[in-house]
């Protein structure tokens, strides 16, 4: 898969950057496992960061950002991703020239059955193509009255972290571009792959696997209702009930599925599930109490019930995990 990551005057080094990295990483990813590197007889993801003329560009702070092709010098492409870039103090693109000459392109590829992506304001690229016409997107919040404005037909699609509609894919969010490239990386190589790249890149500070879902992750930190549920469960009562989660969030159940399909895409029996079993995980790494004792101090009255939990969450039993853990942490 080539993907172009697109840079114009004011964009935002960090996310070019990064996006770049994340796939280095995730080729590195797959040739460290044997499991996965049989599948692909070359690294699966190669990227070129482009401007239009092939020549560096200043980003957001005044420095220069190395360019490997112009646009037209680029080839054949899988991908084309538009990262973040300033705005006015009015909130409104600058250097809509770059902007529309750099839109003029990916619609061209977008017509050739090319991928276009944004994260963030990168989305203003994509408007100006007329690829956000009558599309759910996905932007950062502060500046989705403006995008909605200036492309009025748009459908801001709320509480998602990643959207996809029709070959457009777009993130919102300052570090959205994670979200994004961890989206592509399933697209191309497999959840498998994704989760491994997670692995590797941003889980190692959580012990849990990629399992509960980044993105999900992402989105609740940014809630405080969601941070507010959590600890609710944690710290006062893990074996709550929906019903008394919602009277302890001061709201109504039918509120409280709805908050959480919105923030979470689950159910409310789904997120106590999870957090439940985020606890269970911490348990079985810093302790040596027995399967048991987890599953009672987590809210579960019986072990099989807790294990049959466990198990739909993290794609393995609760000893299996201990032990795949262990040796991990063995070899850091």
């Amino acid at each position: 898969m080539r993907i172009a990551i697109l840079a114009l005057e004011g964009s935002v080094l960090s996310a070019i950057a990064g996006l770049a990295d994340l796939f280095w990483i995730s080729n590195k990813a797959i040739a460290s496992s044997p499991a996965h590197a049989c599948k692909f007889s070359t690294a699966p993801f190669e990227t070129l960061i482009v401007s239009a003329d092939g020549a560096p560009v200043l980003d957001t702070e005044g420095r220069l950002i190395h360019i490997d092709s112009s646009f037209q010098g680029a080839g054949n492409l899988d991908v084309v991703i538009a990262p973040g870039m300033l705005l006015g103090p009015d909130l409104q693109p600058i250097n809509i020239h770059n902007i529309r000459q750099a839109a003029g392109w990916v619609k061209e590829l977008h017509e050739k059955n090319v991928c276009i992506a944004a994260s963030g304001t990168g989305a203003v690229v994509l408007g100006e193509a007329g690829l956000l016409d009558d599309r759910h997107y996905s932007t950062t919040w502060w500046v989705s009255h403006m995008i909605k404005e200036r492309y009025p037909s748009s459908q801001l699609s709320k509480g998602k972290m990643v959207e996809e509609d029709r070959g457009i894919v777009t993130s919102g969010g300052c570090f959205s571009w994670i979200s994004l490239a961890m989206h592509i990386i399933e697209k191309g190589a497999g959840a498998e792959v994704a989760n491994l790249t997670s692995e590797m890149s941003l889980n190692d500070n959580h012990l849990l696997r990629q399992s509960l879902n980044h993105s999900n992750v992402a989105a609740k930190s940014d809630s405080a209702f969601m941070i507010r549920a959590q600890e609710i469960i944690r710290l006062k009562n893990l074996s709550i009930t929906a019903a008394e989660l919602a009277d302890a969030l001061h709201t109504t159940e039918r509120t409280l599925q709805r908050k959480l399909k919105t923030l979470s895409q689950e159910t409310p029996k789904e997120f106590i599930t999870r957090v439940r079993i985020e606890s269970a995980c911490n348990m079985l790494v810093s302790t040596n109490v027995s399967i048991r004792k987890v599953a009672q101090d987590c809210g579960y009255s019986e072990d099989t019930a807790f294990r049959k939990a466990f198990n739909q969450v993290m794609d393995m039993s609760p000893i299996q995990y201990r032990q795949w853990m262990s040796a991990r942490l063995s070899r850091q």
